[in-house]
């Protein structure tokens, strides 16, 4: 499957129309239309018609549009997912999800809707982190379409009662555990949104944290952030540059069926090799998306 860029991943409150429509000129690889925490309970209905609405309508170019629904246990839960499921957007975020059980449901209720419509999972309570092999692993079973995990950091920190110092201490098990569970069984991972949305210094520092984590991206909360998110997730000139020439050397007539060969003076193995072509593969697509 090619690679979909997921720099930079934007709340926008499904209640809000303006919002929905400004989507559209923002430089966000996705935008989550959200009917659950950014919605008041008595705007949910008027939050759902009008995502529904925008889905539908489209005018959003290359942005992947994911619907986050409210859990299937509260009173809106229900139609929210039947209605995402009728209007196919590019995923369905799931909120709570702590076992693979929950993901059952989802997928019943897609049984109908276009391949493409994807299922992501927020991982934000402790029982998520204690299961997250058994939920990661749900994604060799196609039906349940799973294909991301989103770090619901602010419960996580909740649900623990644990304090996060700038470096995240105590999130750094939650985070690592998620991206070994993720690429355990194929699937993406964006880290937890960075509350503090005028400090960019606080925000670049977690996006670097994030990516040396393995992160494939930030969730954000303000139009503000997307830059700093995009800039970080991306490859750099260099890294690009650098997987080409590996790339090349390993097509060279001398090196065909090597497994390890020298590259201005440093060995690289054929794991680099796999590590340089998804490089530029990612760097194409973002490439593409910035037409």
């Amino acid at each position: 499957m090619a690679i979909r860029p997921r720099r930079s991943a934007l709340y926008m409150p499904g209640s809000n129309a303006r919002a929905l429509e400004k989507a559209k000129t923002l430089a966000a690889d996705v935008v989550i239309f959200d009917l659950e925490d950014a919605v008041a309970p008595e705007a949910k209905k008027l939050a759902r018609e009008q995502v529904m609405a925008a889905v539908a309508g489209g005018g959003y170019g290359t942005r992947e549009l994911v619907v986050r629904i409210n859990g299937p246990e509260t009173p809106w839960g229900r139609e929210d997912l039947a209605q995402a499921a009728k209007a196919a957007p590019d995923a369905i975020l799931v909120p709570k999800v702590s076992t693979p059980a929950q993901l059952v449901e989802v997928c019943q209720a897609l049984a109908s809707t276009p391949e493409k419509t994807r299922v992501w999972a927020m991982i934000e309570t402790p029982l998520a982190i204690l299961n997250l092999r058994e939920i990661a692993a749900a994604a060799e079973e196609r039906m349940t379409r799973l294909a991301c995990f989103v770090l619901g950091t602010n419960d996580l920190v909740k649900e623990t009662r644990a304090e996060l110092d700038q470096n995240r201490t105590a999130a750094l098990y939650w985070l690592s555990a998620a991206v070994t569970a993720a690429r355990a069984y194929g699937i993406d991972v964006l880290d937890g949104v960075y509350n503090a949305f005028r400090d960019l210094e606080g925000l670049r520092r977690e996006c670097l944290q994030g990516r040396q984590l393995g992160m494939d991206g930030k969730t954000l909360i303000h139009p503000d952030q997307i830059a700093l998110a995009n800039e970080i997730f991306s490859p750099t000139e260099q890294e690009v540059a650098w997987a080409r020439k590996i790339i090349a050397a390993f097509e060279l007539p001398e090196n065909q069926g090597k497994g390890a060969i020298t590259v201005d003076g440093r060995m690289v193995e054929l794991l680099h090799r796999q590590a340089a072509q998804r490089t530029v593969e990612l760097a194409e697509a973002i490439a593409a998306r910035n037409g």
